[in-house]
């Protein structure tokens, strides 16, 4: 099977397509980078598909290579992260039929590929891969055999399918562009240097000023004019958004690789954040301006950082404005019960997770209504939601995420402290005073970053060759040790557990002998000290995140008084910003890639 979460790009530009495709597959590669490959139209109306295994550099010496007919501005390229079938050339994607005339790129996965193949090869269709994307060339062959119209065959097609999928097809015999998709992210744009077709607006920001969003049953043909349906009937073309970002944006810079620059820009993003909501927290407008239904208890739904993201806002809910709140783990949601009046916020980094939006077809009609928090404002996981929080992070091209967790939380407790005051449950000098706290934090996530970078390295020296990691934390340090044992997993491929530090004693201190490394956020919590005695006491090495005298003492060391009933109570971010720099550099000295970790891919659009 060929479950892919991957990056898809279409040109059709007057000269040649192949610039335009390789630059977009280098913007996209984050989304997938086991293999790559395109398919350009060439002069003599043939093919030239072009695969490789491994990263979009090899693809394009291989493009450069090319040796066949003149290619055209009419392509389709791919860059493939593959949760089933075998890394190979024959299974990279671009899959073409067996006339070689139609060239298909797909994201998704095609739940009745097996039955489809079956009836398609009893028809005398051979298949040149294991994968479940080439049923759909062999579909639209079939049906542009009858039909003669591309469109008409896509559509065809697309009714014979099952599961999701966005898809760009070619015709090399008429130099037709058709894409469609359903339940996976693909956007359309048009400029005067030609038409475009993306999973990811950022592939193709240098050369469109604003995009069309592709809905579930859309199939467009780029032609002079676009050629807009849904569901199968000729409709408007959507309004287009302006595009929110240039690709230089999606450039290292001078950072020796994407997670240092995400990691260093944490400050910057949290003072735009803030500098945009603070106004609107007190007085209740932030939340107001949501027209978010009334609730009486929350509950968060995410993956991975997101939903550490939303355990953290879901504390803030319930330690500042006493309501009840519970995490719902997407993947699981299908054991979620909602009590009445629960109203869900979804986190999602891509607003694209299938686990977020599967978990949103259970819980969503038996809640009280959805708020989206996202990195992407027009993507489904908002589209579904009448009230959107747009956590405006910007792109985040590390696989493990790093700002975006630090961007979900600040907006999400600004919602939620909104949201308190605005529903009466705390008064706004209350609120005001919660906002001052928030606005400290830009100089404490600074301060903690000068004083991790001066600190860290010596400290992964002494731990290098260790093989396993125990993550502690007390009352809100708990989530922010869940969330640095995720990222030391993410990276260094290193074992790392977290636990409430007073759950040692109940079975996790039998981990802890001579050297064990046990990261210990520390948040103030004087039970704590007990709890790392106990670690100590068996020979573990203790490496403490907290104010001064801690091992990096990062967190709160701009405070000019004490935070009573504020950041205390949700949790201390700063203490993310250690953690991500203690797994990015271990991982950089057992000499691993730590933009594109092994088996992970930044935006899980498949089940």
């Amino acid at each position: 099977m060929g479950a892919l979460m991957c990056g898809i790009v279409a040109a059709r530009v007057d000269g040649g397509a192949a610039p335009f495709l390789l630059r977009a597959l280098s913007l996209l590669e984050y989304r997938g980078y086991d293999s790559a490959g395109v398919a350009i139209v060439t002069e003599d109306a043939s093919t030239a598909v072009i695969r490789s295994v491994g990263r979009v550099g090899g693809l394009t010496t291989d493009v450069a290579a090319w040796a066949g007919a003149p290619l055209t501005g009419l392509g389709i390229g791919h860059t493939r992260w593959a949760t089933h079938g075998a890394v190979t050339t024959g299974n990279a994607h671009p899959h073409r039929d067996c006339t070689g005339r139609i060239s298909v790129a797909h994201n998704g996965i095609i739940e009745n590929h097996r039955a489809l193949r079956q009836e398609l090869e009893a028809d005398g269709h051979a298949f040149a891969s294991d994968v479940d994307s080439e049923v759909v060339c062999h579909l639209i062959e079939d049906h542009l055999e009858s039909s003669g119209d591309l469109l008409r065959s896509v559509h065809a097609a697309t009714r014979r399918l099952e599961g999701s999928w966005a898809l760009v097809v070619t015709d090399a015999e008429t130099g037709r562009l058709v894409a469609a998709a359903h339940h996976s992210p693909l956007i359309v744009a048009s400029s005067a240097i030609g038409d475009f077709v993306t999973s990811d607006i950022g592939a193709i920001a240098d050369w469109v000023d604003e995009y069309r969003t592709l809905v579930d049953g859309d199939i467009v043909e780029l032609a002079d004019e676009l050629v807009w349906t849904r569901d199968g009937q000729r409709t408007a073309a959507p309004q287009a958004a302006l595009c929110p970002f240039t690709s230089a944006a999606l450039e290292r810079g001078s950072h020796a690789d994407y997670m240092a620059k995400e990691i260093d820009e944490q400050p910057a993003i949290a003072a735009r954040i803030l500098d945009d909501l603070v106004p609107h927290i007190a007085d209740g407008s932030l939340w107001r301006s949501l027209e978010a239904p009334a609730f009486e208890r929350i509950a968060v739904l995410g993956c991975g950082t997101s939903l550490n993201a939303g355990r953290v806002i879901a504390r803030a809910f319930g330690a500042l404005g006493g309501i009840p709140t519970v995490s719902v783990v997407a993947s699981e949601a299908s054991e979620t019960i909602l009590d009445p009046g629960t109203l869900i916020l979804a986190l999602s980094q891509s607003g694209e997770t299938a686990d977020i939006l599967r978990a949103l077809d259970q819980l969503e009609p038996v809640s009280a209504g959805l708020v989206a928090v996202t990195n992407n404002p027009a993507s489904s996981v908002a589209r579904r939601a009448a009230s959107v929080v747009d956590c405006n992070a910007g792109p985040e091209i590390g696989v493990a995420a790093t700002k975006t967790f630090v961007a979900q939380v600040i907006t999400g407790v600004a919602v939620a402290v909104s949201a308190l005051v605005a529903t009466g449950r705390i008064d706004r000098s209350r609120a005001a005073d919660l906002t001052d706290d928030l606005r400290r934090l830009p100089d404490l996530l600074a301060q903690a970053l000068e004083v991790s970078k001066g600190v860290v390295p010596g400290i992964v020296d002494e731990v290098l060759d260790r093989s396993g990691f125990i993550f502690l934390g007390r009352g809100p340090g708990v989530v922010f040790a869940e969330e640095g044992a995720l990222k030391l997993k993410e990276i260094s491929y290193r074992w790392a557990e977290h636990y409430p530090a007073g759950e040692l004693k109940h079975g996790p201190l039998a981990l802890v002998d001579q050297g064990t490394p046990v990261i210990v956020v520390d948040n103030g919590d004087p039970r704590l000290a007990s709890n790392l005695s106990e670690v100590a006491a068996r020979g573990g090495r203790v490496i403490t995140i907290g104010g001064a005298g801690s091992t990096i003492p990062a967190v709160g060391m701009s405070m000019s008084r004490p935070l009573v009933g504020g950041m205390d109570r949700w949790g201390p971010l700063e203490a993310v910003v250690p953690l991500q720099l203690f797994a990015r550099e271990l991982a950089l000295r057992l000499g691993l890639d730590v933009d594109k970790p092994r088996n992970l891919a930044k935006s899980v659009t498949v089940e």
